[in-house]
């Protein structure tokens, strides 16, 4: 089975377009695909149920990819704080729980992480702890945008005690200076290896659009680490 986590550097990453990029585009070349997440903040109430906007993104895009949560937190803030609003604790353990039931369902899994490495979801215990505990290949996503050089930096030589896969760079512009320079610099100040660029989305980008850009400007087979006989 192909596993991968997926998470960014900083809050305001963008980082969904990446992980429903990449499941629409792997269901679509036919491996039975899932999103799982973890963690939600900002869930959202409908038809009495609360429910991840994240996950309603991805299945908006494609309806057959299975979508799994843990916790659904209210408030868009801090997970420790919202979770602590609510009386709930986030459990590493039923994290794993639920992983693990849910692993063997899908040819293709991806883990929907929130806001980066750093982000605390309880005592002593930090997003980059799930990555550890399930075992899986990182990949993280940095805008070029709206994420800090410093940040960035700062997260990918953190990665490095993981399994980073690579980075791949959202909201890139061939046309500015900046964020042109962007890939390159990370790779420079780092050991991590770019491993696409995708451009800025808006909310109603269409699901063709985001597999093409995913197939055009995305090495898929080193995300995933597989070869793909359909890609060549």
């Amino acid at each position: 089975m192909l596993e991968l986590y997926v998470t960014g550097v900083e809050q305001k990453n963008d980082k969904i377009f990446a992980t429903t990029g990449l499941a629409a585009t792997m269901q679509s070349l036919g491996y039975g695909t899932g999103v799982y997440k973890p963690v939600e903040v900002g869930a959202q109430e409908s038809g009495g149920y609360l429910q991840s906007k994240d996950l309603l993104f991805v299945k908006a895009h494609d309806i057959h990819i299975k979508t799994y949560f843990t916790y659904l937190l209210k408030e868009e803030i801090s997970p420790i704080l919202s979770a602590a609003n609510e009386k709930i604790i986030v459990e590493k353990n039923i994290i794993n729980r639920d992983f693990d039931t849910i692993k063997n369902e899908n040819e293709c899994l991806i883990v929907d992480g929130l806001w980066g490495l750093a982000t605390p979801y309880g005592k002593n215990f930090l997003e980059e702890d799930v990555v550890k505990s399930l075992n899986l290949p990182l990949l993280l996503t940095v805008s070029a945008e709206n994420s800090d050089l410093n940040n960035a930096l700062l997260s990918i030589n953190r990665a490095k005690e993981l399994n980073l896969r690579g980075v791949i760079v959202n909201n890139y512009n061939e046309n500015s200076i900046s964020k042109k320079l962007l890939p390159k610099m990370l790779e420079e100040y780092t050991d991590a290896k770019v491993l696409g660029t995708l451009p800025h989305f808006e909310n109603n980008v269409s699901s063709s659009d985001l597999i093409t850009e995913i197939l055009n400007g995305v090495d898929i087979e080193k995300v995933f680490d597989i070869n793909i006989a359909k890609l060549r």
